[in-house]
């Protein structure tokens, strides 16, 4: 493999046994998929490992045998499961060594938080001989970069904030040093047009796009399922303009074909297009949860800018507070269950009175695993929205997955009810 073959080709490699057992998701990797196709590298694989340095090692040393850039993110803390500067130290021969500039930056960033390095923080400025250190412009924990076997090898921290800082401000421009040498210049990118959906299942996405794409069109099409719907990507790399046309025109026909479930395209989430649509009507929102725990509510606040729409939020879970808090009916309850649409329809009347928005929306569901009956499995949500007088809504829904993914799914059709209501509304 060449030289600059290889430069156009690299591996993630994510640190952390909660990655592996689900604590923590790992985002890091998209982010530098994303960063990484600006300038025209590919990343063709991925690995996560866990906190132990002999399994490290060996993803590096494979790693570095299939890609000319290799990105570890994660294990450079001061405690004594971060093993990555010991790991690469044993994979390469390098010895690590504390390094001078690596001690200061840290010692330097601690006292302007009014502290000084103990014993474990001490390790963060242990660096492997060979390695250059690259500064950490948001943290304590400086990162490295070394070359071994013909490959880019950087090391970052993994936490995102950090790790962005130091990719956009050493790692880029260095390999774009570094393509411009080979002369593999970032003037082909790999460009990526991605579409969120929600609602549609993605055996019948792909139903759905079937057609679209031709087997010698220059761009590849994707499909990744997730808790909160399916997201459609469309890649090519556009080093001619006729890609670029051929891109735009395929998009046109994902937004044909999927128009009614597409609620976002690039980085937006469902509740920052949600918040634009509330800002956009001048209309405020409130929200009455029970299956979901307070999440739709959380997602909604988790925007900034968010307290000029967002009015007010309440944890109706057992069957009084829904009557309580709400005024839903007892007799209504015992009627027809708390997990109905006629409850659901009453929680968001409840709110919308009670709270004067302009809209609210409301959850009852069963999650799971226990509280099922017969008639109303595990994964059942009904899904209220009241936009005052006769316009009341609702919708049911069957949902599949254990408690947790249950729970996103819920949250995640619920914005997407209150998206709908708001794009009816702007159209009348």
């Amino acid at each position: 493999m060449t030289s600059s073959v290889r430069m156009s080709i690299a591996e993630t490699i994510a640190i952390g046994s909660e990655l592996l057992l689900g604590g923590r998701s790992d985002s890091n990797s998209l982010f530098l998929a994303d960063a990484l196709a600006a300038i025209g590298v590919e990343v063709r694989f991925k690995t996560i490992v866990g906190d132990d340095q002999s399994d490290i090692a060996g993803v590096l040393t494979a790693a570095c045998r299939r890609a000319g850039i290799v990105i570890m993110t994660g294990g450079l803390g001061p405690t004594v499961d971060d093993c990555t500067r010991e790991a690469v130290a044993s994979a390469t021969g390098f010895r690590l060594a504390r390094r001078k500039e690596a001690f200061e930056s840290m010692r330097a960033r601690l006292a302007q938080w009014g502290r000084t390095p103990n014993r474990g923080q001490l390790r963060q400025a242990l660096i492997p001989s060979r390695a250059t250190v690259l500064p950490n412009p948001v943290g304590s924990a400086p990162g490295f970069a070394l070359t071994w076997r013909n490959a880019h090898v950087f090391a970052l921290p993994g936490v995102p904030s950090e790790m962005q800082a130091m990719m956009q401000k050493s790692v880029i421009p260095f390999l774009v040093n570094q393509l411009d040498r080979l002369k593999q210049a970032p003037s082909h990118p790999i460009t990526r047009v991605i579409f969120h959906t929600c609602g549609v299942p993605e055996s019948d996405v792909n139903t759905k796009l079937q057609g679209l794409i031709g087997k010698r069109a220059p761009v590849a099409l994707g499909l990744l399922a997730s808790p909160t719907g399916v997201l459609v990507s469309l890649t090519t790399r556009a080093h001619r303009s006729i890609n670029e046309a051929v891109l735009r025109s395929l998009a046109e026909g994902v937004r044909a074909r999927l128009k009614e479930w597409v609620y976002a395209e690039g980085q937006d989430t469902l509740e920052e297009v949600v918040g634009r649509l509330l800002q956009r009507q001048k209309l405020t929102v409130a929200v009455a949860e029970s299956c979901t725990g307070g999440l739709i509510g959380y997602r909604l606040t988790q925007v900034p800018g968010s307290s000029a729409y967002v009015d007010r939020g309440a944890l109706c879970y057992s069957n009084q507070a829904k009557t309580d808090m709400l005024g839903v009916s007892a007799h209504l309850i015992e009627q027809h269950g708390a997990v109905s649409e006629e409850v659901a329809a009453a929680m968001a009347k409840g709110m919308r009175e009670r709270s004067g928005a302009s809209v609210a929306l409301s959850v009852t569901g069963i999650a799971g695993p226990g509280g099922a009956t017969e008639t109303k499995p595990v994964g059942l949500v009904y899904i209220g929205l009241d936009g005052g007088g006769d316009d009341v809504r609702t919708k049911e829904f069957r949902f599949h997955g254990d408690r947790s993914l249950i729970r996103q799914r819920a949250a995640q059709a619920a914005l997407d009810v209150l998206r709908r209501w708001l794009i009816d509304k702007a159209g009348t």
